[in-house]
Order: structure tokens, then sequence, then C-alpha cells
């Protein structure tokens, strides 16, 4: 069974801690991907960690993911609310499939409140800042062990 997750970044995720910290927190993302590496290294998962600002390398990266049957963790940020290319793309993905908004996009603005991600992810984590990135890698954890007891 394939241990990979990919962690997979959105616009604007790279300026954590200094972007809109009422809003995301202080937290930076480089905290973030060492706290992810070394969760799931405690899981025996492997942890890709990766951001981009934009929408074709995002693309890229899940059609990537998808070719090495890995989980996938995605926080498409800006890109949850109109990219079609990036819905499409998670479509194909068959393996455990996570999304994560560190705020609570529902109680946000009228253009923030609804992602078209979320109705082909197998779950979605939002609203607990930072802490949502381990909460979803146990999740991708707990999935994968159920795909691998029911296969």
């Amino acid at each position: 069974m394939n241990r990979t997750v990919f962690i997979l970044n959105g616009p604007n995720l790279n300026l954590l801690g200094r972007r809109e910290p009422h809003i995301y927190g202080y937290t930076t993302l480089d905290q973030i991907r060492e706290s992810s590496e070394q969760l799931a290294d405690e899981l025996d998962l492997v942890c890709d960690f990766r951001q981009t600002n934009h929408e074709g390398v995002m693309v890229d990266w899940i059609q990537e993911a998808f070719e090495q049957g890995a989980a996938l963790i995605i926080n498409p940020a800006g890109l949850s609310f109109n990219s079609i290319p990036v819905l499409d793309a998670l479509k194909l993905i068959d393996a455990p499939l996570v999304e994560l908004h560190l705020s609570n996009i529902h109680a946000r603005d009228e253009l923030h409140r609804h992602s078209i991600m979320s109705g082909v992810v197998d779950s979605v984590i939002c609203g607990m800042g930072a802490d949502g990135y381990p909460l979803a890698i146990r999740a991708i954890n707990d999935l994968l062990r159920h795909q691998a007891a029911t296969t």
C-alpha cells in the first residue's frame, strides 16, 4: 500500500504568519511543513509538502499524486471557490483525499463561504488554523488503514 501523502497548499499560503494573521494565525508555512513532516514520519507516512501560487502548477501536482497513487491533503486557498481545473484534477484521485482550510470558510463573507472542491473529497477540515494539518494527516492515516483493511 502506498503510504505517500501529498500536502498541497495554494496561493498566498507562503505568506502565512504575515498575511491577515487575525484570520489565518501567526504560524508560518515553514513551521507547518516541519511539524507535518515530523508527524507523517511518526505515522510511517512519506510526506511531500508543497506550495504554489499558480493554478496550473497545482493541477500538475494533483496529477502527479494521482499517477503515484498517493493520498492527498489540499489547502486550495483562493482556488477553492472557482478553480474548475483543480476540481477536475481532484476528481482523478482514488486514494484518500482531505480538503483543509485554516479559517472557518462557512463563517466568512459570501465570496469565501463555499468551496467547490468539497463535493469530491473524503473529508473537510476547516477553522482549526494550523492545528488542522495534524488533524488532516491523522485522518489520511486512518483512511489508509481502513482502505487496507477492506481490500
